[in-house]
């Protein structure tokens, strides 16, 4: 087809790609730069802030996981395809990666990774992998469009219909929380705007964990001309384009506690002002937040403004995980099942009554996004087939066996330790001194978690063998104590 004279070329999908060796950065630029608009890094922090600097996000993400600053383990690959799911949950992450032990391939995927290749792998069959995961991207976003967002009739579900519809047309703010991948984003969008009376007005979305904090302020509340260094000209800010609609802050976790204060204020008056004016100004916007962090510790840890955490969770929500979900996993299941075989112009899959159990059973760590990923997966691979239970082990990351220990065992220890410790209880609150449950549960936690890792020399994986937890469940309160610390 011709293009209209004097018309640009439409743009070229972006991939990021994150490698640590500049050899094979260099030669995958290359080989991928005529499909796709290629920008590199070389790490994890580098590359989060590359992310934040760049015009428009990346559809596309490829990654290694041996980042410096240990190359030889996936402790920095796995945190990085958290991290950019956190700044970018729309980003379609490939994993590339020469420690592609089938441990490491499923626990990518359960982090959200769309897919994992394994090192030395063919430019053509990657640039093939990569244009998948791509097409199925403009068929997610179709398909937030057209699909009632609350799928399912469990208890969980139906406990959160009751909480949207007593809130969707109040004023007052909202506080959606819940883990990653549990759909807080759908909820803020879907069911308290687009579903609601505001569905005509503005509705603005900002990630708190996508932008530079030096660039919050501005972006929130504009700036006047000559505000800074680069302000040529006055720009509104999010709240004042918001007007009478819906401003929704995504990762409110991560603002820093100057700005914390702002908000408040807003929050209560509607006041605001440009960076650089002292006009004052009001906004009339109705502010949604959403969090994966435990906003109450982060207040006792100081990290967050407890008069701002009681003034957003008046109105609060909880996004359920889909371990509580019970049926509804395979409710969620058919429904993504269809959609992808229709889309695709593939019959659908199924799969055996032994598969089905085991979908069933499973936690699935990473909520809805995860059996999405799955599904695509099992479309793409097994379309009009029945896939077994063997087929589908290998797309869930599973506990290891021998993290089960024997009920008669492990009932023995629980008794023994459970007397123990009633005994140490009953001992320090005698001693009528300064007492305060939470720090000791997490002193506790870090100090297991510590000596797991010391004595299994790193290894996360014997790590969570050791303390008897999977090993997404470990990476997640690793990742939590690092925060608190």
């Amino acid at each position: 087809m011709l293009s209209h004279p004097g018309s640009s070329p439409p743009e070229k999908p972006l991939l990021l790609i994150v490698d640590d060796d500049p050899l094979i950065c260099d030669t995958l630029s290359f080989s991928l730069s005529q499909p796709f608009e290629v920008v590199t890094s070389h790490s994890r922090p580098h590359g989060l802030q590359l992310l934040r600097q760049l015009r428009r996000t990346p559809e596309l993400a490829l990654v290694d996981l041996g980042l410096p600053p240990v190359p030889h383990r996936p402790d920095e690959g796995f945190a990085l395809i958290s991290d950019l799911l956190k700044v970018a949950p729309e980003i379609r992450i490939v994993v590339l990666s020469g420690q592609s032990d089938d441990g490491n391939a499923r626990h990518a995927r359960t982090l959200g990774a769309a897919d994992f290749v394994a090192k030395p792998c063919n430019p053509g069959d990657l640039q093939q992998v990569l244009q998948g995961a791509l097409a199925f991207r403009v068929l997610d976003e179709k398909h937030r469009e057209g699909a009632s967002p609350l799928i399912g009739n469990s208890s969980a579900i139906e406990k959160l219909r009751l909480q949207l519809r007593q809130y969707a047309d109040l004023p007052f703010p909202v506080l959606i929380e819940g883990e990653s991948g549990s759909g807080k984003e759908i909820i803020a969008s879907r069911c308290l705007h687009h579903d609601t009376r505001r569905r005509y007005r503005p509705f603005l979305a900002l990630n708190c964990a996508a932008i530079s904090p030096s660039l919050v302020e501005a972006t929130l509340f504009g700036y006047a001309r000559g505000a800074f260094t680069g302000a040529a000209t006055s720009k509104a800010g999010y709240f004042e384009d918001a007007a009478d609609g819906t401003l929704f802050l995504d990762e409110i976790g991560e603002l820093a506690l100057d700005l914390q204060a702002k908000l408040l204020r807003v929050l209560e008056n509607g006041e605001y002002q440009r960076v650089g004016e002292t006009h004052k100004r009001f906004s009339q916007a109705r502010i949604i937040a959403a969090t994966n962090r435990d906003l109450r510790k982060e207040v006792r840890a100081g990290h967050f403004r407890a008069d701002l955490y009681h003034r957003l969770s008046v109105c609060s929500i909880v996004a359920p995980p889909l371990r509580e979900m019970g049926d509804d996993k395979l409710l969620l299941l058919d429904h993504f099942r269809q959609h992808y075989a229709a889309q695709t112009q593939q019959p659908p899959f199924a799969l055996s009554a032994e598969a089905e159990r085991l979908w069933g059973s499973y936690a699935f760590p990473g909520n809805v996004r995860e059996l999405r990923n799955v599904v695509i997966r099992l479309t793409t691979r097994h379309p009009g087939q029945l896939v077994d239970a063997a087929a589908l082990e290998a797309e869930l990351d599973l506990p290891d066996e021998s993290l089960v220990a024997p009920e008669s065992v492990s009932g023995a220890v629980d008794v023994t330790a459970g007397d123990a410790i009633i005994a140490l209880a009953i001992q320090r609150l005698r001693q009528r001194e300064p007492f305060h449950l939470d720090r000791l549960l997490d002193a506790t936690e870090r100090g297991y978690i510590e000596a797991a890792l010391k004595l299994a020399h790193g290894n996360v994986s014997q790590a969570a063998r050791l303390l008897g937890i999977h090993r997404t469940t470990l990476y997640n309160r690793m990742e939590a104590s690092a925060r608190e610390a």
